[in-house]
């Protein structure tokens, strides 16, 4: 039997305990969501995917296609905002409610605001990686701009590449981390209920707190997943979006319990 963590006072929601193992569970719930939902799923994903390749020849036209990597990481941060519609196309589906895309497309009007500030947070968070990528960049590679045939060899094979790889994911993996126990159930939380973004964010928190094996196996299977999506040039994106918006939907319904018990 689960064990029950509170969050914050009754009434507001409370933490259970899982299973070390349970993100292929979320896995295989949000896999059923996607077949359930298919036009839904589709759109989502292959819009990501002609952004993903607007975002790349934009880069490579203005001479600076060295940012694809820190904007490519850069996802992870903005991802849990992106995928609201999803978020409330699985909330449908076990209400029994009818899905459609603009039903998705619609989702961030159940807690509008809070929603909004949440996602103002995801996005500090992406520019303060960029902002540091755009920084570490030029403090190895000095005056280096290399063209797409040479870029992938200058970044990983020349003598600066250790160095640069090691301090750039090593304070990714530091911003990625926190935004990840910030946003790990918050935004499927504000699409479910008409709680505050403080609410969220601290709820959130404590999830992974309590819960910290499973959800650095959800972690890791997210960046797996999208990491994945990204090297089979963004076309694995269109499967890997949906299914870790629905896993997700999956996690935050798992974890957070409806309410406290009255004592």
């Amino acid at each position: 039997m689960s064990e029950m963590v509170p969050v914050f006072e009754s009434p507001s929601p409370r933490i259970r305990r899982l299973p070390d193992d349970r993100a292929w569970i979320w896995l295989a719930n949000g896999w059923r969501d996607m077949v359930a939902a298919p036009m839904v799923s589709l759109a989502y994903g292959g819009v990501l995917v002609l952004v993903s390749f607007a975002l790349t020849l934009g880069l490579w036209l203005t001479g600076l296609l060295y940012l694809l990597l820190p904007l490519a990481a850069g996802f992870m941060f903005v991802a849990p905002l992106l995928a609201v519609g999803l978020y409330d196309t699985s909330r449908r589906l076990a209400a029994g409610e009818p899905v459609s895309l603009k039903a998705a497309l619609l989702a961030w009007r159940r807690n509008a605001s809070q929603i909004a500030a949440f996602g103002v947070i995801l996005m500090l968070f992406h520019l303060a990686w960029v902002r540091i990528a755009l920084l570490l960049y030029p403090l190895f590679f000095s005056g280096t701009n290399p063209p797409l045939a040479e870029l992938a060899s200058v970044l990983f094979f020349s003598p600066q590449s250790l160095p640069f790889l090691v301090t750039g994911t090593l304070t990714g993996a530091v911003l990625a981390a926190l935004a990840f126990a910030i946003s790990a159930v918050s935004i499927p939380m504000l699409v479910d209920r008409d709680v505050s973004v403080i609410t969220a964010i601290a709820t959130s928190f404590v999830a992974v707190r309590e819960n910290v094996r499973p959800m650095a196996l959800w972690a890791a299977l997210i960046v797996l997943f999208i990491g994945l999506g990204i090297a089979l040039f963004y076309l694995g994106l269109a499967v890997a979006l949906p299914l870790i918006g629905y896993a997700s939907w999956h996690c935050y319904k798992d974890v957070v319990e409806e309410r406290a018990p009255v004592t």
